[in-house]
C-alpha cells in the first residue's frame, strides 16, 4: 500500500509539472502572434488613409493648393487614400461645421485650405493631425506670440508668404513717381491684416503715404474700393480670399480710374492686377501632401515640423491691363497666361 500510493504521488507530481510547462509554451506563441500582428498593421480596417480636406472658399489659388495636395497623396499612396473633401463657401462657422464632422468620422489627417479652415481645425481636433496650406502667417493665425516657425502641437502645414519687402520693391519699381497707395483688404483676415501692416512698412521706408482700406465682406468692397481709387495713385492688396472670389469689382472700378493694382498672388492679379511677386499654389499644394506622406507613414510627427514656405517667387503680370493702363513691364516679369476655360 505505501508503495502504492508514492508511485502515485510521483505520477501526479509529473503530470502537474507537464502542465504548467504547456501553459508556458501557449504564453509564449501568444506574444509572438501578438507582436508579429501589430507589426503588419493597417492604417484602417480596410488598409486605406482618410483624409478630411477643409477649403474655405472655391478659387484658382486654394483650388490648385487643393489639387497639388491630392495629387501628392495620390502619387504616394495610389487608392490606399480616400478624400473627404468639403467646401465652407467662404464662410468660418461652416469651417467649423465641417471639421467637426471630420473629427466625428475619427479620419487620419485633415487638410485645413485657407487661414479661417486652420482655425477651425486647430480649435476642433488636439490629437487628429491637422496641415495648413494657403495660410500667410501662422502665428497670426493661431494667436502665438514669438512665432518660432513651429507650433509644437498637431498643426503645421505650408504658408504662401510672397517677401513683402519684395512685393514693395516691386511696387516702387514700376510706379516710381506714385505718391500714395491704398492698402485694400478684408477686416475679417487675420492675415491680410498682418500684410498691410507689414508692407504698409516697407512702403513708407520708400517714401509712399499709404492709407488702409478695409471692407468687411463683398457687401461693401465695391464702395470701399471705389473710396480707395478716388484717393489713391496705386492700389495695394494681399493674398485675401474675399478679394480673390470678387476681382471682377475692383477691375470694373479701378480700370475706368486708371488707377492700376499690385497683387499679392498670381490668381488676384489675374482678375483685376498689373503686377504680381508670386508662387505657384499647385507646387505649395504638393508640398504639403509631402509632409501629409511622412506623417501618415510614420516618418515624422507633426508636431515637430516646421511650418514649409514656397521655395520660388516669381515676378508676373497682366498683359492686357498693364497695356489698358500703359504701364511699362520690364524684361524680367513674366505673363500671367490666361485661365482655362
Amino acid at each position: 500500500m505505501k508503495k502504492l500510493l508514492a508511485l502515485m504521488l510521483v505520477l501526479g507530481m509529473t503530470l502537474s509539472l507537464a502542465a504548467c510547462g504547456g501553459k508556458e509554451s501557449t504564453d509564449t506563441a501568444s506574444e509572438a502572434e501578438t507582436t508579429e500582428t501589430a507589426e503588419t498593421a493597417e492604417p484602417s480596417e480596410d488598409g486605406k488613409y482618410v483624409v478630411g480636406i477643409c477649403q474655405l472658399v472655391q478659387h484658382e489659388a486654394l483650388d490648385a493648393a487643393t489639387q497639388g495636395f491630392k495629387d501628392a497623396l495620390t502619387e504616394a499612396f495610389g487608392e490606399n487614400v480616400e478624400f473627404d473633401e468639403q467646401n465652407a463657401s467662404n464662410d468660418s462657422a461652416t469651417c467649423a461645421t465641417i471639421i467637426n464632422q471630420f473629427v466625428s468620422n475619427d479620419v487620419d489627417l485633415i487638410l485645413a485650405n485657407a487661414t479661417a479652415a486652420l482655425q477651425a481645425a486647430a480649435q476642433g481636433t488636439d490629437s487628429i493631425p491637422v496641415l495648413g496650406t494657403s495660410v500667410t502667417e501662422y502665428g497670426v493665425a493661431l494667436d502665438i506670440d514669438n512665432f518660432d516657425g513651429t507650433v509644437g502641437t498637431n498643426v503645421s502645414g505650408t504658408s504662401d508668404l510672397a517677401p513683402l519687402d519684395e512685393q514693395a520693391a516691386m511696387l516702387n519699381e514700376l510706379f516710381p513717381d506714385a505718391k500714395t497707395v491704398g492698402l485694400l483688404y478684408c477686416s475679417a483676415e487675420a492675415n491680410s491684416q498682418y500684410q498691410v501692416d507689414t508692407v504698409q512698412g516697407y512702403l513708407q521706408e520708400l517714401g509712399y503715404t499709404c492709407t488702409q482700406y478695409s471692407f468687411s465682406d463683398s457687401n461693401d468692397l465695391a464702395a470701399v474700393v471705389t473710396t480707395a481709387a478716388s484717393e489713391s495713385d496705386v492700389i495695394y492688396v494681399p493674398t485675401d480670399n474675399t478679394v480673390a472670389s470678387n476681382t471682377e469689382i475692383i477691375r470694373n472700378v479701378c480700370e475706368p480710374a486708371g488707377v492700376p493694382v499690385i497683387a499679392g498672388e498670381e490668381g488676384i492679379c489675374r482678375g483685376c492686377g498689373v503686377a504680381t511677386l508670386s508662387i505657384s499654389y499647385y507646387d505649395l499644394g504638393v508640398a504639403t501632401g509631402n509632409m501629409a506622406v511622412r506623417i501618415l507613414s510614420g516618418e515624422e510627427n507633426v508636431s515637430e515640423m516646421p511650418v514649409e514656405y514656397a521655395p520660388e517667387f516669381t515676378k508676373k503680370y497682366n498683359a492686357e491691363l498693364a497695356e489698358a493702363m500703359g504701364v511699362t513691364i520690364p524684361d524680367d516679369y513674366v505673363a500671367i497666361e490666361a485661365a482655362a476655360e
